[in-house]
């Protein structure tokens, strides 16, 4: 089942985010990686900044969640995670999917380059690697984050 988190669900968030991004060490710079690889404050600080964020449940568990944001004329999908343990489940194929029906605008995604599972993914659903000149733009227009992480992400972009 697909339906918003709440308040209730925040620490179980966190716990899905820090357990998923366990698949980033030692493939994305060292310098980008550390633990926990979301503090509390950042996750509290996204949501601030208005990352909508969705779960999913499997046997009234929480175990996978996603973000989406508006922002100027786009959405973004951010943060996508799934726990560990239910990974390669169709998860999170299923929350994508979800959030793809809620908006008509364009849709980009922001990932690490090295994580090429996460490329892999979202060039399966439809979503193309945009050029690194329009990379280092989209990058600067839409999210807020250090020079040192856009250097070594990607930027994917829906058909639309």
């Amino acid at each position: 089942m697909i339906a918003p988190t709440t308040d209730a669900d925040f620490e179980t968030m966190y716990e899905i985010i820090n357990d998923a991004a366990t698949a980033y060490e030692g493939v994305i710079p060292a310098d980008r990686y550390h633990v926990p690889y979301m503090s509390p404050e950042e996750l509290h600080g996204q949501i601030e900044d208005g990352v909508v964020f969705w779960g999913y449940r499997q046997d009234g568990e929480l175990v996978g969640v996603m973000g989406i944001q508006d922002v100027a004329d786009v959405t973004l999908i951010r943060h996508a995670y799934i726990r560990t343990a239910h990974r390669n489940k169709g998860i999170g194929g299923k929350l994508l999917s979800f959030l793809m029906e809620r908006t008509s605008r364009p849709m980009l995604i922001g990932t690490w380059a090295a994580a090429d599972w996460a490329v892999r993914f979202y060039e399966r659903h439809g979503f193309t690697l945009v050029t690194p000149q329009e990379k280092d733009r989209l990058l600067g227009k839409y999210w807020k984050i250090p020079a040192r992480q856009v250097e070594t992400s990607v930027v994917l972009a829906d058909p639309r």
